[in-house]
């Protein structure tokens, strides 16, 4: 028998913070992050990282100990993960593993190991000149030529997993698709995979709100301090709310432009999120509206079976 272990993930600003801390104070858990943001330190009000009174006592892992000038791969992710895992199971306790970010979610849950691929500078600068000159689009058809099945998860708008597709095929030879596949193995745990649903429009009225919040948190301020403090230019930077916020502080653009374009670029990466988590099978969906309680019970009610 496999140690079991839960998954809870969904769109930003669904409530997967408050239902693992609720979950976890029933069943005796503790909460690994699967998050790529959380993991960076100082970068707390844009990435919605759980404070110590919202813990509630409750103990995180994967929150908060990467600077935010150093890369952090899906490899590393998945090794460290599985180390707290493997922790808290070894405590007698139950994992529950939390986050957004599909990519680590999919990584623990099919056991794909992401190889640890040399990053080629050169192809990257060649890469982002063809997106100044260009555009992002053409890069987009490039990446949809190479890698169909793959790109059907990626928006034209995501910039990061398009270069990504392109840097894997650079330099392997393999598709991302190809890659995976090889790479997936039967899973050390046994996922009991949930994900949060909202109507689409009562989560974007959710996420204007979340950050009509962090702007008031001082969210600004937390990137000026950033900025600060590392000498080069933060590659967590390039995160969503942060990206916005450095551009406001170039002047070039608003505070209103500002606010309202990450306000935009949140509920797309909302709907990127929902396409990724319901490609998954297994998945089992919650309804947001649901009371927090009703929620736990159910995931209780299985974990039980």
């Amino acid at each position: 028998m496999k140690e079991k272990a839960i998954v809870i993930c969904g769109p930003t600003a669904s409530g997967k913070t408050a239902l693992s801390i609720e979950l976890a104070k029933k069943i005796n858990g503790e909460i690994v992050s699967a998050d790529s943001m959380q993991i960076y330190k100082d970068m707390n009000i844009g990435t919605a990282k759980p404070t110590i009174e919202e813990q509630q006592g409750i103990k995180h892992y994967m929150i908060d100990f990467v600077s935010p000038d150093k890369r952090y791969s899906v490899a590393d992710f998945k090794k460290d993960a599985k180390i707290a895992i493997r922790e808290i199971i070894d405590k007698g306790k139950t994992p529950i593993i939390v986050g957004g970010t599909g990519l680590y979610v999919d990584s623990l849950i099919y056991e794909i190991d992401y190889p640890e691929i040399q990053f080629d500078e050169d192809y990257r600068k060649s890469l982002e000149k063809e997106v100044e000159e260009k555009g992002l689009e053409n890069l987009y058809k490039k990446a949809v030529e190479i890698d169909e099945e793959a790109m059907k998860k990626i928006s034209p708008n995501d910039k990061k997993r398009i270069l990504r597709v392109l840097e894997i095929y650079h330099a392997t030879g393999k598709t991302k698709t190809e890659q995976e596949a090889e790479s997936r193995k039967d899973p050390e745990f046994d996922y009991y995979v949930y994900a949060i649903d909202w109507d689409r429009e009562k989560l974007y009225d959710r996420i204007n709100k979340r950050v009509d919040i962090m702007i008031e948190q001082g969210l600004i301020e937390e990137v000026k301090e950033i900025l600060k403090k590392y000498d080069e230019f933060p590659t967590a930077m390039q995160g969503l709310g942060y990206k916005e916020v450095v551009q406001y502080l170039k002047n070039e653009i608003t505070e209103e432009e500002m606010i309202e374009k990450i306000k935009q670029e949140t509920r797309r990466y909302a709907k990127r999120q929902l396409t990724w988590f319901r490609k998954n099978k297994q998945t089992i969906w919650l309804k947001g509206e649901d009371e927090v309680q009703n929620n736990v019970d159910i995931i209780i009610k299985n974990l039980d079976v």
